[in-house]
C-alpha cells in the first residue's frame, strides 16, 4: 500500500521550560533540511510553556520549516478561539502553520485545570464538532452558525482567514473516528507508542473507507507517524532502535508497504545529536531509497 505521496520528515519537540534553548536549536537544525516541527501540547504540565506561544516564537526565527501542535489539546482550547490563533500564526508565518488536533487525554489533569472530563463517546463527538467549527471560522463567510452537541456558533463573524489551506490532522485511533477522518480531515497523526507498525494497515483501511464514502481520494490524506526511538551505532532487534541503515529500511517499508508518508522523530530528552542524525543521515537516505523503490515498480 503506497499512496505515492511525497515523503516528508519532522522533529517532535517538548516545550520544556528548562530546555527552551534546545527547542530553538532543534528549530535551527530543521529549517531548510526537513519539513516539520511538531510541538506536544499538554497545558496541565507545570514544567511546559504554552505550545501555541512557543510555536509563534519558532515560526518567527525560521524561514521554511512548518510547525504544528502535535496534537492540540481540544478540551482546554475552545475551537473557535483556536481557529483564530491558528489563522493568525499562519498569516504571520506566510503559510507555515498546520493544525494537529486531539480529542484529549489525561482527563483528571484536564478537569483540574477547569476543562471538561469527557467519556470516550463525548470526546469523539466534541472532536467532530470542533473540526466543523474550525472550518467555519476559516470560511471567510460574513456570518456562520453551528449547533453542535459540544460547541456552538451563533451568528459569529468569522476570521481572519489563514494564509493557506491549513491541514487538520487528527490524532485518533478508533474505527469510527478514523472513518470520520477519511471523510472530513486532512491527515492522520498516530504515534508508534500507541500504534506500532502491525496496527497501521487496519486503521489505514478505515480511513480509506471513510474517504471513498465521502467521494474523496484516499491519497489526498496525509499519513503522519510520530516515531520515538534511538539511532545507534550497533544493529538492534528492536524496531526504532538501531543503525541508520536499519532506520532506512524500516521507514522505507512503512512508506511503500504500509502507506505512511511523514515521519516525526522524537528522541529521549529531545537529544540534539540524535535529532541531528535523523535530519542529516536518516531522512536523506529514506528519501533516496523510497525514490529507488518507486522507480523500480
Amino acid at each position: 500500500m503506497d499512496y505515492l505521496r511525497p515523503v516528508e520528515f519532522g522533529l517532535f519537540v517538548t516545550p520544556a521550560t528548562a530546555a527552551l534553548d534546545n527547542c530553538f536549536a532543534l528549530a535551527d537544525l530543521a529549517d531548510g533540511k526537513i519539513e516539520f516541527l511538531g510541538i506536544q501540547d499538554h497545558p496541565y504540565q507545570k514544567d511546559f510553556v504554552d505550545t501555541f506561544t512557543l510555536i509563534g516564537a519558532l515560526l518567527d526565527r525560521t524561514e521554511e520549516v512548518r510547525v504544528f501542535p502535535d496534537v492540540a489539546n481540544l478540551p482546554l482550547r475552545p475551537p473557535a478561539v483556536m481557529a483564530q490563533a491558528a489563522a493568525t500564526l499562519d498569516l504571520l508565518s506566510e503559510g507555515r502553520f498546520e493544525l494537529g488536533l486531539g480529542a484529549g487525554a489525561v482527563w483528571p489533569a484536564i478537569a483540574a485545570m477547569g476543562g471538561p472530563e469527557r467519556t470516550p463517546g463525548e470526546a469523539a463527538g466534541a472532536l467532530k464538532d470542533a473540526v466543523e467549527v474550525i472550518r467555519l471560522m476559516w470560511s471567510g463567510e460574513r456570518s456562520v452558525r453551528f449547533a453542535g452537541e459540544h460547541y456552538r456558533l451563533d451568528g459569529v463573524h468569522p476570521g481572519p482567514r489563514p494564509a493557506h489551506d491549513i491541514g487538520i490532522w487528527l490524532g485518533v485511533g478508533g474505527p469510527k473516528l478514523l472513518r470520520y477522518l477519511g471523510g472530513h480531515a486532512d491527515g492522520w497523526a498516530p504515534s508508534n507508542s500507541f500504534f506500532p507498525p502491525p496496527a497501521l494497515p487496519e486503521r489505514q483501511e478505515a480511513i480509506d473507507d471513510g474517504a471513498r464514502d465521502a467521494g474523496r481520494d484516499p491519497a489526498s490524506i496525509r499519513r503522519l507517524y510520530n516515531i520515538f526511538g534511538s539511532i545507534d551505532d550497533a544493529p538492534s532487534d528492536e524496531m526504532f532502535h538501531g543503525t541508520v541503515d536499519q532506520w532506512t529500511d524500516w521507514l522505507t517499508g512503512l512508506v511503500v508497504d504500509t502507506g505512511m508518508d511523514t515521519f516525526v522523530f522524537g528522541a529521549e530528552d529531545d537529544d540534539y545529536e540524535q535529532c541531528r542524525r535523523f535530519v542529516e543521515e536518516v531522512a536523506p537516505a529514506v528519501r533516496q531509497r523510497v525514490a529507488e523503490v518507486r522507480a523500480s515498480r
